[in-house]
């Protein structure tokens, strides 16, 4: 039997220095495209085209979990973006639910029937790092689930 590792708690919320791109949108099911072009237009537009697939597909996830798992009206994103690295924040008004580090997946048939429950596997395995943070305290009011994407310089 392999042994097999959790892996470590995402690190804390970090705001990043760089130009900051903001977008507001409904949580719906359109929502996960609406941000993808949002983001992709941001990484084309700043010179990070290599890093537009991986951006796409991990905002992708992360605001397809908030339009599953919340009823939050709408979700806010910002996209800060500097010369090393994009680092994308996705705000939700649900605090309840914040995601942790996904649990390591065995392989085998009953995985691959597994439709669900892949999304934060495909973040942690893209990006260089990402967290969580609940906003408010003792009574948080919302949280961010963030992702960093490193430039290749």
């Amino acid at each position: 039997m392999t042994p097999v590792t959790a892996p470590p708690p995402p690190i804390p919320y970090l705001p990043q220095r760089g130009e900051r791109y903001r977008i507001v949108a409904p949580n719906t099911p359109t929502a996960p495209k609406i941000v993808r072009d949002f983001v992709a237009t941001v990484l084309w537009a700043s010179g990070h085209p290599r890093l537009v697939d991986d951006a796409r597909l991990c905002v992708s996830e992360v605001v397809s979990n908030a339009y599953c798992h919340t009823r939050t009206p709408q979700v806010r994103v910002e996209v800060t973006v500097n010369q090393r690295q994009v680092t994308v924040y996705v705000t939700d008004d649900e605090p309840g639910h914040l995601p942790t580090p996904p649990p390591p997946r065995v392989p085998g048939p009953e995985a691959d029937a597994d439709e669900g429950g892949r999304g934060l596997v495909l973040v942690d395995g893209l990006a260089a790092r990402w967290g969580t943070t609940a906003h408010g305290g003792r009574s948080p009011h919302s949280k961010t689930v963030w992702f960093t994407l490193a430039a290749e310089c």
